[in-house]
């Protein structure tokens, strides 16, 4: 966890203050803390440590370097000893064998350009007391998390808004957030990536930089990383396989370099059994073996088969998590204090629960499949995209991808409004944008002037490419993938655990990215190019199983449970108090709904109710 002030108000840049930003964040870093105030008393940082490479305490932070640089750093940079042979040939020395000296020499001797080099999860602020200046980054795809608060005064930040909150910054509930979570399920804005469901709390963007200078009070943030979707290259199929599985392997290998106990996520899907079977290539002194996966005995979606067949082919210690309603029930008040942001489903709840059993079985660091589904098209919804890119290509009936997909179950429709907004996606977006938005605004259970007030700030947008690569970007940069980053970032770090994600390795997701489409969906198959390359290392069932089950827990019966109905209701009793919601939606009857049916509206408004709760 990580913390810092910076103000010429040598008031605000207190040793006591900054204590309670890293007091906040102690779960974190339950294993050590440090602090940093320079000698005119304007620039303080703090850290909570978790320590994962180089346990000694010479790897502590904030860490000093060459009497000018001082970092607080959260995160991994997976390529820091190819990082620190170089910058050793250039004259560099290092006192520690961390990833967190790698980080420090390497903005010093490259400054900002240093970003290009890096292939990790990270957030960091590098303090220069010569220039009286501040640089702070994040990491591509927003793996890890930094907030911040900026007012005529200070600029601060944190890994958490209630390090902030601590600090005696405002908690004030950004209203056109929450108008949009209400009605559409948005947790974000894709137009504007800064914003959260907080008034005057802002996150810096993936693959940004900031830079702060205390002499004239000026905050600039820049862009450092983008896709180009017009690069592409052209490749055999089995050239582009090597590829990938080439970069999926160098990915796991780097992604394996730890100190400390490492182990598996295991959902029973495709994505997280090849982290598994990749892993297995290794040799790496601090694999465990040890897997963890959430189970929903008698639910339709269970997969606990599929992830024994896996924990079984390759001699894992399998360790299965089971929750209920009940523990639903009692736990969401705490997985909210972590999560801070509402979220959409239960599964985050479910995540939660296998994070914690990790962590009581002493694993540190997790591997998980997440980000394969949105940079290798895994969901069904990415059917329509491809199937409208090949008609208007008049490519759609040659390719028989339509008819393959039949032949596989694949129910995703492809209907006459599909086929013009192949022909015109700017006026089919504009006509979809149009009609959610009135039925955003028609929301029947919202405040009438609540919902006039916000009529006109609705988020809801969609891709501005129209093929299958455009809508992969925009789940992946735009909107989705970060959702699901923060959900992983904040449960796991809830209980001090690490989650480390191979499919976002940038290398890997710029190969991806500059292949046409047919190597994403084949014969009707999604994520066609990993099938490839794990067909050789695990069953056919699960390398060619044709349902794609997300991450789900059977939701819609645990909302049946009389504490879960009581906590709705509860829920929307705050949502009326502060008209948000009409008084009539309290003698409505809870509506369960499977965890990502599209109006899901009972859990949105339980879950908007936390966001009025003090923070604990």
């Amino acid at each position: 966890g990580i913390a810092g002030i910076i103000s010429k108000n040598t008031t605000l840049t207190t040793h006591r203050r900054i204590k309670k930003a890293t007091d906040a964040l102690a779960h974190r870093g339950p294993e050590a803390h440090g602090f940093f105030v320079n000698e005119d008393h304007t620039a303080a940082l703090g850290h909570r440590r978790l320590s994962i490479i180089d346990l000694s305490s010479a790897a502590g932070q904030p860490m000093p370097y060459l009497n000018r640089y001082y970092i607080v750093y959260n995160g991994e940079l997976y390529n820091y000893i190819e990082i620190r042979k170089n910058l050793q040939q250039k004259g560099y020395a290092f006192a520690t064998h961390s990833d967190t000296e790698v980080v420090l020499a390497a903005y010093a001797a490259y400054g900002a350009n240093c970003l290009q080099q890096f292939d990790g999860m990270f957030a960091f602020a590098i303090w220069d007391e010569q220039e009286k200046t501040l640089f702070a980054a994040r990491d591509r795809f927003g793996e890890k998390p930094f907030f911040y608060f900026f007012d005529e005064e200070q600029f601060s930040f944190a890994s958490e808004m209630k390090a902030l909150w601590s600090m005696d910054v405002n908690k004030e509930v950004n209203d056109a957030m929450l108008y949009n979570f209400l009605t559409i399920g948005y947790t974000a804005n894709p137009a504007n990536p800064q914003e959260t469901f907080y008034q005057n709390l802002y996150k810096l963007p993936a693959a940004s930089y900031l830079q702060y200078s205390l002499a004239d009070h000026q905050l600039c943030i820049e862009k450092y990383w983008q896709i180009d979707l017009d690069n592409t290259i052209s490749v055999s199929e089995n050239e582009a396989a090597e590829q990938l599985n080439f970069l999926l392997a160098d990915s796991v290998k780097k992604r394996l370099r730890s100190d400390v106990p490492i182990g598996t996520s295991l959902s029973g899907g495709l994505d997280s059994a090849a982290v598994v079977a990749y892993c297995a290539q290794q040799q790496a002194s601090h694999y465990t073996h040890k897997c963890f996966t959430a189970i929903f005995p008698g639910f339709e979606k269970n997969e606990e088969s599929y992830a024994k067949k896996v924990a079984h082919q390759y001699h894992l210690q399998h360790y299965l998590i089971q929750m209920d309603a009940h523990t639903l029930a009692s736990d969401m008040a705490e997985i909210m204090y972590y999560q801070e942001e509402p979220f959409t489903s239960a599964s985050v709840a479910a995540q939660y629960k296998v994070y914690q059993t990790a962590k009581q079985q002493g694993v540190t660091v997790l591997l998980d499949g997440q980000g394969a589904d949105e940079v290798l098209a895994g969901y069904s919804k990415y059917y329509k995209w491809y199937w409208q890119e090949l008609y208007k290509k008049k490519q759609l009936a040659a390719s028989g991808e339509l008819r393959d997909a039949r032949a596989l179950s694949v129910k995703e429709s492809f209907s006459i409004q599909n086929k013009a907004a192949a022909l015109f996606p700017e006026l089919a977006a504009a006509l979809l944008q149009s009609r959610k938005a009135k039925e955003a605004c028609r929301h029947i259970n919202l405040d009438r002037e609540f919902s006039f007030t916000h009529k006109r700030e609705l988020y809801y947008t969609t891709p501005t490419y129209f093929t299958l690569n455009g809508a992969l970007h925009f789940n992946t940069f735009v909107y989705g993938l970060e959702e699901l980053l923060r959900y992983a970032d904040r449960n796991s770090s809830a209980h001090a655990v690490e989650v480390r994600l191979p499919f976002l390795s940038h290398r890997l997701v710029e190969t991806v990215f500059a292949l046409p489409p047919q190597f994403k969906i084949k014969n009707g198959w999604t994520k066609w190019l990993l099938r490839k390359c794990a067909e050789p290392l695990l069953p056919a069932d699960i390398v060619w199983r044709n349902e794609k089950v997300g991450f789900e827990p059977p939701q819609k019966t645990w909302m049946q449970n009389k504490e879960v109905q009581e906590a709705m209701q509860e829920g929307k009793k705050i949502l009326v108090e502060n008209q948000i919601l009409k008084k009539e939606v309290l003698q409505k009857k809870i509506r369960p709904q499977e965890a990502y049916a599209a109006q899901n509206y009972d859990w949105r408004y339980w879950m908007a109710s936390l966001l009025f709760k003090k923070h604990a």
